[in-house]
């Protein structure tokens, strides 16, 4: 009976000791799980990091594909809204230089039709002066009317150069006065010619006739005394008194 008391409490020790140990063991095999666990752990967190940052990368890649697609099309749009817009300021060109191109040939039609009529107003007029102002200093007694330099006390005016007068002055240089340049000043006619103003001292014989400063050919020429106006229709008459000026 005693020795039955004294198994009892051992088996009890064994009991609690195999326990004990199998605890331990327990213990070290879920400590070993979890230190496998840890050491597998980055491996796995690694690999997830690397997806997601290949992913972050595919995304990226394909918002730039998306961005380089967006600007073809935006060039695409913008070189069509250039070309419409350079076809569009070519054709207003073209409209504008046409439009102005007519306007300047109406304009030229209606000078050219008011050219004749201005011309020959013109004419009338330069007519009708010259003829009033040459009928005022027409001779009927131009015999006794007339003067040379002489006997004006001798010629004062200006005198062309001998080159100048031998290339535009004498007998082989005639004109006509009603195309030049005239004014009345003083009660004496002027008219330009060569660049010089020659002022009519000299009433004109009647017989030259009521339109000769209109159709016949005159000459200045450097006769003794003094500068002339001569007829080339009365070649063995004596020219008229002029004096020459700028």
């Amino acid at each position: 009976m005693e020795s039955a008391r004294k198994v009892a409490p051992m088996k009890r020790v064994g009991f609690f000791t195999s326990m004990s140990i199998l605890s331990l063991a327990l213990a070290a095999c879920t400590f070993g799980y979890a230190q496998d666990s840890q050491d597998k752990h980055p491996d796995k967190e690694q690999n997830h990091n690397k997806g997601q940052e290949k992913n972050q990368q595919d995304q990226g890649k394909q918002n730039q594909g998306q961005q380089h697609q967006q600007q073809n099309q935006n060039n695409q749009q913008q070189r069509q809204q250039d070309q419409s817009r350079q076809q569009h300021d070519q054709q207003q060109q073209r409209q504008q230089d046409q439009s102005r191109q007519q306007h300047d040939q109406q304009q030229q039609r209606q000078q050219d039709q008011s050219r004749p009529q201005h011309g020959q107003y013109q004419q009338r007029e330069q007519r009708v002066q010259q003829q009033q102002v040459w009928q005022q200093h027409r001779s009927n007694h131009w015999d006794s009317d007339h003067r040379n330099w002489q006997q004006r006390g001798g010629y004062n005016g200006y005198r062309v150069p001998e080159n100048d007068f031998r290339g535009h002055y004498g007998r082989g240089h005639s004109f006509r006065i009603f195309s030049l340049p005239f004014m009345n000043e003083g009660g004496y006619p002027r008219f330009q010619y060569n660049g010089y103003w020659f002022t009519v001292m000299d009433p004109y014989p009647d017989y030259w006739g009521d339109d000769w400063y209109e159709t016949d050919d005159v000459y200045v020429d450097y006769t003794g005394d003094g500068y002339y106006l001569y007829n080339r229709r009365f070649p063995d008459r004596p020219g008229i008194a002029i004096s020459i000026s700028f």
